[in-house]
């Protein structure tokens, strides 16, 4: 009876589902937003919380010095601090070449028209036949006008319901992003006492064994994010510092400023670097339009070794993802939520691997099946693990007759 009670009511939602979907994607969108600034709060104290641990594990070893108790607050300074001055950095590195770069493109843009000109008039005074079939082409210029009248007209209502709704989302964002800093503080400040009290609600609402279960994904799952972390701005670092040695050595312009900016679009696995490629080349090519090119050849050698060989290896390391895995986890995550997705999967997707491996391996031992069948990597290096298949049954049929009788006498 139970079972029909549960097969009806996930019928019943599922038929809900199917014919009020607007409905409840709506709902579902309500509820995201009115949550939002509580999910980028846990982002900015999850981030904030690894250089934390570090100050602390750097500044704070004695636990019996009389500055101890001041751990908490001062290493969460030290770490906003960081953040900021960080992003300053980047700031103060990038904008003022770039606006220097397009005043300079401005500048040689009516030298760049006069070049244009003068190589349309050559064209012409070489190719009259092409001269004559362009000057037959008939413009209707009145129409023109008109469509490009009726579209300002028409259009200027929804510019303006555009523009409004932008700024109403910029304003947004901001609220939510430092409604989000101050409840990430809240959560630095209290974590331990936070951690506790999610464990004694896992326990009160769930069975013991299922709560230790639950306990052990996440912790797993906090490990793997900041790893996942770290590794990431190592990768980073280390693809930085290689353009910018290269940079150094082929004697093209803005090494140190391309390579902080490499730096910073690297954070976006794998495909992050083409965003500081392009940003690169925009700068290199007003100085120096020769090394472009060879700041492109240059890109292209190292994004392959940062691919194959870095990315792979430190990240995939770091989170215990191997290689290939790691490339389908950024292309699916790319596919589905974008940059977010990017970031979001490798680690995800990580604890996934490790709960599937470990449910693997637990059906292994339960079949036993021998680990010679499958390979080296799911054995253990217990002694007792590597036992014949029959061995091992015998094992447990003894260990269950020895609990039934525990039973039975009880």
């Amino acid at each position: 009876m139970k079972k029909l009670i549960k097969l009806i009511i996930i019928t019943v939602l599922v038929v809900f589902c199917v014919f009020r979907f607007d409905k409840i994607y709506a709902c579902g969108t309500w509820i995201i937003g009115l949550l939002m600034p509580f999910v980028i709060g846990f982002a900015i104290a999850f981030i904030l919380n690894v250089p934390m641990k570090g100050f602390e594990n750097l500044l704070f070893r004695n636990e019996k010095s009389r500055w101890y108790r001041f751990r908490r607050p001062v290493c969460m300074v030290l770490s906003l601090i960081c953040v900021v001055l960080v992003i300053a950095f980047v700031i103060t590195m990038l904008i003022p070449e770039v606006s220097r770069t397009i005043t300079a493109i401005g500048q040689q843009f009516p030298s760049t028209m006069e070049a244009i000109k003068n190589w349309a008039v050559n064209l012409a005074a070489g190719y009259p036949d092409i001269v004559d079939r362009i000057m037959e082409i008939d413009i209707a210029w009145d129409k023109v006008s008109e469509s490009a009248i009726n579209l300002i007209k028409n259009g200027s209502g929804s510019l303006l319901s555009s523009t409004f709704n932008f700024a109403t989302s910029v304003v947004s964002g901001i609220v939510d992003f430092v409604v989000g800093l101050f409840f990430a503080i809240y959560i630095l400040a209290q974590k331990e006492n936070l951690k506790r009290q999610t464990k004694g609600l896992i326990y009160a609402l769930f069975k013991e064994k299922t709560a230790d279960k639950i306990i052990k994904t996440c912790v797993m799952a906090d490990e793997t994010f900041a790893n996942f972390i770290t590794g990431q701005c190592l990768e980073a670092c280390i693809l930085g510092l290689m353009f910018f040695v290269s940079m150094s050595v082929l004697s093209i312009p803005y090494a140190l400023t391309v390579s902080v900016t490499i730096v910073v679009t690297a954070l976006i696995p794998v495909f992050g670097a083409f965003i500081g490629c392009g940003v690169g080349a925009f700068l290199i090519l007003v100085d120096d339009p020769k090394k472009v090119l060879v700041f492109l050849i240059l890109f292209i050698i190292l994004q392959q070794v940062e691919g194959n060989l870095i990315y792979p290896h430190v990240v995939g390391g770091s989170v215990g993802l191997p290689s290939i895995w790691v490339l389908v986890a950024v292309i699916i995550g790319g596919d589905l939520m974008g940059i977010l997705g990017m970031l979001i999967f490798v680690p995800l997707s990580s604890v996934l691997y490790a709960l599937v491996k470990e449910f693997v391996l637990m059906r292994l031992r339960e079949k036993g099946v021998a680990w010679e069948k499958y390979g080296e990597p799911y054995a253990s290096s217990d002694d007792g693990w590597r036992e014949k298949p029959r061995k091992r049954q015998q094992r447990r049929q003894s260990r269950r007759m020895k609990e039934k009788r525990s039973k039975e006498n009880a």
